[in-house]
């Protein structure tokens, strides 16, 4: 570690890592995404491994998909979502991860624990119109570790705002996923350029 003017500047992945400073990323990790993924089986097994390894090491926030109502969305978010679900009106749009829906839980084996952090969000960045950015800053947080779904939507986009905000970004390889292997392999070859691309058994490894 190196200081400079009072900065700490973290090197090595053990400086980077260190469970003091690190909180754990759970991004989108719900039914409706899971079951849609390419690889579900080895996705929850490796995340349930990185879970296991870092509970009660450092803190872990979950994302909550929660979609505003549909006469607040943008026009951009309307007409990404009938792209996506091959619909001509917004009208005919279904109740995408509606209150109460089995799409909208978490997978028991990777299921919340007491004392980890569960966020409401309605957009692909946790840092918008959330307090995720405060609680962090609050709790000294300066490393993120990130996993989930999709890798080259909502994992990508709030990792690159993450480091834009000085947050270190670790991008947990085995434990994010997507829809296609491409579309997975593709984001996280872009990522390894200018974050921290390692996989789960790499990140515990690193942990005291």
């Amino acid at each position: 570690m190196k200081t400079f003017k009072g900065m700490k500047i973290y090197e090595t992945p053990q400086e980077i890592l260190d469970p003091s400073h690190t909180c754990l990323v759970v991004w989108d990790v719900q039914n409706g995404l899971v079951d849609r993924i390419f690889n579900r089986e080895a996705f929850l097994k490796s995340l349930r491994g990185l879970l296991d390894g870092v509970r009660g090491k450092m803190p872990i926030a979950y994302s909550l998909i929660t979609p505003i109502p549909k006469e607040f969305q943008s026009g951009w978010g309307l007409y990404s979502m009938m792209r996506r679900f091959k619909v001509d009106d917004p009208e005919k749009l279904p109740d995408f991860m509606a209150p109460g829906s089995k799409e909208r839980e978490i997978p028991v084996e990777v299921a919340p624990q007491p004392g980890d952090l569960v966020i409401d969000k309605a957009t692909p960045n946790f840092f918008l119109g959330t307090n995720l950015e405060l609680m962090l800053r609050n709790r000294g947080v300066t490393t993120l570790v990130f996993t989930g779904i999709a890798t080259d939507i909502g994992v990508e986009t709030t990792a690159r705002d993450a480091g834009a905000r000085g947050f270190y970004p670790v991008i947990a390889s085995d434990c994010c996923s997507s829809m296609d292997q491409a579309s997975h392999d593709r984001s996280l070859a872009g990522m390894t350029r200018s974050m921290i691309v390692m996989d789960s058994s790499e990140i515990l490894r690193n942990l005291p």
